[in-house]
């Protein structure tokens, strides 16, 4: 039985619902509050009513983002198969907001999109780069509502252990679909790209697979 089945059923139902609607307008009006006073320079999220500052990446971190980023960027591009974003799109879901490390929206969201677009729908993939202050939320409540909202694919990378999680969307919740750290993955939502994870990883590797995608 659904939890909401148990409170409309509760003869403490009018109790329930009065004080529901309190906290949650309590928290849009928060959430409102969240979009007028973040700035450009700001990494910051709004997850179940809190805000959450992030503090500087570590130089490892940076730079699994800085490989991916290159290669996904010249791939979409190349290829004209939508947008690539770093960081700085504020993913605006049904109840929280997220910053995530890496995304890429199909070109028939893409395109929807004006100079003006601050808060983004759910992406078709999504890229988290662990760190320790962030796995507990990257494993948890995204892991939960990214696959809630029907972001059909999700990664997990963690630059210390040098391997890339990758889940697929399955009806309503993630299914692991590879894990790797010398393997090779190839990525559902973007057409065609297949990339080793050491690529990743490896400044070296970055530039040969750079090379391969440029020959085509």
């Amino acid at each position: 039985m659904e939890i909401t089945d148990k409170i409309i059923k509760s003869h403490k139902f009018p109790i329930y619902f009065n004080k529901l609607k309190k906290i949650y307008e309590e928290e849009q009006k928060l959430r409102q509050e969240f979009y007028n006073k973040i700035t450009p320079s700001d990494k910051a999220e709004f997850i179940n009513g809190q805000i959450i500052m992030h503090s500087s990446a570590k130089n490892k971190h940076l730079l699994v983002s800085n490989f991916l980023s290159k290669i996904l960027h010249f791939y979409v591009d190349d290829f004209d198969l939508g947008q690539v974003y770093v960081e700085k799109a504020l993913i605006s879901l049904q109840r929280n907001d997220y910053e995530p490390d890496l995304c890429f929206f199909k070109k028939e969201k893409s395109e929807k999109f004006t100079n003006e677009t601050l808060l983004f729908p759910a992406p078709d993939l999504v890229v988290e780069i662990l760190s320790k202050s962030t796995e507990k939320n990257d494993r948890g409540i995204k892991f939960v509502d990214y696959a809630f909202n029907r972001i059909p694919e999700y990664w997990i990378i963690d630059p210390d252990k040098e391997t890339v999680e990758q889940y697929i969307l399955w009806e309503k919740k993630y299914e692991l679909f590879n894990k790797t750290t010398n393997g090779i993955i190839v990525c559902k939502q973007i057409d065609n790209l297949k990339l080793p994870a050491r690529a990743v990883f490896d400044a070296k590797e970055n530039q040969e697979f750079l090379k391969t995608i440029i020959k085509k």
